[in-house]
């Protein structure tokens, strides 16, 4: 299993960022697929969701509005837009994919934002 994000850089507060992530090695198009961060001393958060069926997906309240969570099933792919990117955005994003008991996780972007 791999599953390997990209697309991480630094921006500026105010600015946009998409990640993406390529999947291989399970059956993606059955997993929901998310994405969760981890900013400097803190604890791993999921930001945002998407089942196996695509759709609107699931967002924490702090990104809402301003990320969408996406994807390809046809690439076995799933992305992340970011808008409006925020100081407090900073962090490790990290692509993962869930099904069940089954959880995989990839290696982290990072992400950062100046103020």
């Amino acid at each position: 299993v791999q599953l390997q994000a990209c697309g991480g850089g630094l921006v500026q507060t105010g600015g946009s960022l998409r990640l993406s992530c390529a999947a291989s090695g399970f059956a993606f198009s059955l997993y929901t697929m998310s994405w969760f961060r981890q900013a400097p001393g803190k604890e791993r958060d999921i930001v945002a969701a998407i089942d196996w069926r695509g759709g609107s997906g699931t967002y924490a309240d702090s990104v809402k509005d301003r990320f969408t969570i996406s994807r390809d099933n046809g690439k076995n792919a799933v992305f992340l837009q970011m808008n409006s990117l925020k100081p407090e955005d900073t962090a490790v994003y990290y692509c993962v994919a869930s099904r069940g008991s089954s959880r995989y996780w990839g290696q982290g972007t990072l992400v950062t934002v100046s103020s």
